[in-house]
């Protein structure tokens, strides 16, 4: 499925009892798949990068970051140290499949960890005056380490202030406080000692791999299987993909018809801080865990329940958690099917009827295919169907939504366009020996050939770049929305085992980088991702989203162009015009602006208040703002929206109240691209609706 998923750094294979110092080495089988892996990356990945003293000391800076990442354990003397020691030294150990400087630098994290907890829970005992005008820092990520254990014990300090004060303003008592805190510390230093050898390898391989780019990764076995089981969407739980991030669990996505997204409470950054079993089980404090297991104690049988501890994006490191209630269920691939729906636009002289094709993904069932099964569920089947049924209903043009739609399968991405061409090539793929293969629409039959616009977002990516680039070099219809997330690269999973005789399940997987996508224009969908014919906001997010946000993201490229049958549109800039006129107007879209530069403005913020008064007077004023601005725009449309407080998910009453005003919020977007295509079809001639194409 592409980069919202992700490889956990502190998590997988490790046993539940704690692991000894004398324990933390590296074995035969971690040395040979380093050797494996440096063969498969300098043969196949699509970067040819060199192994060399450049390639060592970002591998080095990855490692620390993987580790510390907020700079909380190391000091400077201790990277200075490693430095000195291995800046320029990694890739030679690499290369011979020398371990040992990885486990040094793990070992010195340890006991780091160690000495920080341990300061910490002798500082728990003290009182704290949250009187005083103090800021503590809780991203560190470009700060510069600290000096000494002094500075140290300043910023521990500060960072238990911070923790305290966070639960004193939930309502929390200070005996309670302290055990939380307590045992959240104890946690940290437990799991940290859990991790294993292997652990500590998968680590350290990452800091490799994704040194050359991010797409890139190990996985040891245990990883491996789940994400098998994730790949076949038969998990029952919340349908969400989770990451780490710090001390954090991080939601990434969520699941097209999984529960967490049908809460409406869960959304892409949000943190997971507390999991609770059943409607009254404990909330237990997450911070700090290790990914899988947060993992499995959100997983379950399905019609369980499970209340998750939520610090949403929205409200910064500082703001308040709510508790969200879920009932765990299995999803299905109708859960992400294609659905429709029609827009009568009245805007204009004459009304215009535009019928909204919602993909949410592009699956296919390759088990029902293989089988030889011959109506087997997919995209394009689905999606055909559905244009055959609009077309009864006449309507004068049709709306593919991408929203959200994070890619799959390349057969679907190609057999889809071929619905809205003639015939003609969708996509160009190029490997890593420079060999290019056209993916191409070879069926004659085009269903529809009317009006079109495709709505995308920033997090449309892989398959729905492919698809809305596709449409947007053949002239086919108008791209609306926001820049893609710009994921143009192809990866595949290796066993590692199959390069050793007699392999078991022993040495994991490596996904690779392979091969790059580039549309039949030439250019790359890959980190720029496709830019809209018209641009505009279609839902709440942040600027720091997409490929260019990622280290080492491969850059754009451009290969030759083929030749295609390009449909002339003529000049959109008449539509650009009447949709800007529009907009200024539209509270919807105020709303949704406010709502971006709300969140990003909390995403840019370093520091925190550790005065209980301002801190107090800063979540109220946040809370007020976010109520004021959704009040506006429901009063306008003469709505009243849900309350948006803490509450029960599993309420049937209030679930379809929230569900009412996501799809409300969902719906500026869309009717928004129904106007512009409506604009289209009302002031254009037929020609330039159906003009005859043009050979590129």
């Amino acid at each position: 499925m592409l980069i919202l998923w992700a490889v956990p750094l502190f998590a997988a294979d490790s046993a539940k009892t704690e692991v000894s110092l004398k324990e933390l080495h590296p074995t035969r089988e971690q040395r040979q798949s380093t050797l494996i892996i440096n063969n498969v990356v300098g043969k196949y990945h699509y970067k040819k990068s060199v192994l060399d003293n450049k390639m060592s000391a970002a591998i080095l800076e990855r490692y620390l970051e993987s580790l510390d990442a907020n700079r909380r354990y190391f000091t400077k003397k201790d990277v200075d140290r490693f430095k000195k020691k291995y800046r320029h030294r990694l890739d030679e150990a690499l290369r011979g499949a020398r371990l040992e400087p990885a486990f040094e630098i793990f070992i010195a994290y340890r006991m780091r960890v160690e000495e920080r907890i341990a300061y910490s829970l002798r500082l728990l005992h003290s009182n704290f005056n949250f009187e005083l005008d103090e800021k503590y820092r809780f991203d560190r990520e470009d700060a510069p380490w600290a000096a000494n254990k002094k500075q140290l014990d300043e910023l521990w300090r500060k960072r238990l202030k911070n923790d305290f004060l966070g639960l004193k303003l939930t309502g929390k008592k200070d005996k309670e406080i302290r055990k939380t805190l307590k045992r959240r510390y104890e946690n940290t230093m437990h799991r940290t000692r859990q991790l294993a050898s292997s652990d500590v390898f998968q680590i350290f391989i990452n800091a490799y791999t994704q040194s050359i780019e991010p797409h890139t990764s190990y996985m040891l076995p245990r990883l491996a299987e789940n994400f098998d089981i994730s790949m076949r969407l038969s998990l029952e739980g919340i349908g969400a993909v989770l990451s780490v991030e710090d001390e954090y669990t991080v939601v990434l996505k969520t699941v097209p018809g999984g529960p967490a997204g049908l809460s409406g409470k869960i959304h892409p950054g949000d943190r997971v801080v507390g999991v609770g079993q059943g409607k009254t089980g404990e909330i237990v404090d997450v911070v700090g865990w290790r990914l899988q297991d947060v993992v499995d104690l959100i997983r379950g049988p399905k019609g369980s329940v499970v209340r998750l501890q939520i610090l949403s994006e929205d409200s910064g490191t500082s703001g308040p958690t709510k508790i969200t209630m879920l009932t765990r269920n299995r999803i299905k691939l109708e859960d992400q099917a294609a659905k429709k729906s029609i827009i009568e636009n009245k805007d204009g002289k004459t009304p215009v009827r535009i019928g909204v094709i919602d993909v949410p993904a592009f699956y296919r069932d390759f088990d029902a295919a293989s089988r030889g099964i011959k109506d087997f569920r997919s995209t394009t089947r689905d999606v055909r169907k559905i244009l055959r049924e609009l077309i009864t209903e006449n309507v004068q043009g049709v709306v593919v939504d991408l929203r959200q739609n994070g890619g799959g399968s390349l057969t679907e991405a190609t057999e889809l366009t071929g619905l809205f061409i003639p015939s003609g090539p969708v996509v160009q793929v190029k490997d890593s020996a420079g060999s290019l293969e056209i993916e191409k629409d070879n069926d004659p039959e085009q269903v529809y050939s009317g009006p079109l616009a495709v709505l995308v977002d920033r997090y449309s990516a892989s398959a729905s770049e492919i698809f809305a680039g596709a449409i947007q070099d053949y002239g086919r219809g108008i791209v609306i929305g926001e820049p893609t997330f710009g994921k143009g690269t192809v990866q595949t999973l290796i066993d590692l085992d199959r390069f050793v005789r007699n392999g078991g399940k022993k040495l994991g997987r490596l996904r690779l980088t392979m091969a790059q996508f580039f549309r039949v224009n030439g250019g790359s969908t890959q980190f720029r991702g496709v830019v809209p014919d018209i641009i505009y906001p279609t839902a709440v997010g942040t600027d720091e989203e997409g490929e260019s946000s990622l280290d080492n993201a491969l850059p754009w490229a451009s290969i030759n162009a083929l030749k295609y049958a390009r449909v002339n549109l003529g000049s959109l800039d008449n539509y650009r015009n009447l949709h800007q006129q529009r907009i200024k107007s539209d509270l919807g879209f105020n709303y949704l602006v406010e709502e971006n530069n709300s969140v990003n403005k909390i995403r840019k913020e370093k520091y925190v208040s550790l005065n209980e008064e301002k801190r107090k007077q800063r979540w109220e004023q946040r809370k007020q703002e976010k109520k004021d601005r959704k009040n506006r725009f429901f009063e306008s449309i003469g709505k009243k929206p849900a309350d948006d407080g803490e509450g029960d998910s599993t309420d049937r009453k209030r679930k379809t109240a929230v569900e009412a005003d996501l799809k409300v919020i969902r719906e500026i977007g869309v009717k928004e691209a129904a106007r512009i295509l409506a604009d289209y079809i009302t002031e254009s001639s037929p020609r330039a609706a159906m003009a005859t194409p043009t050979v590129k």
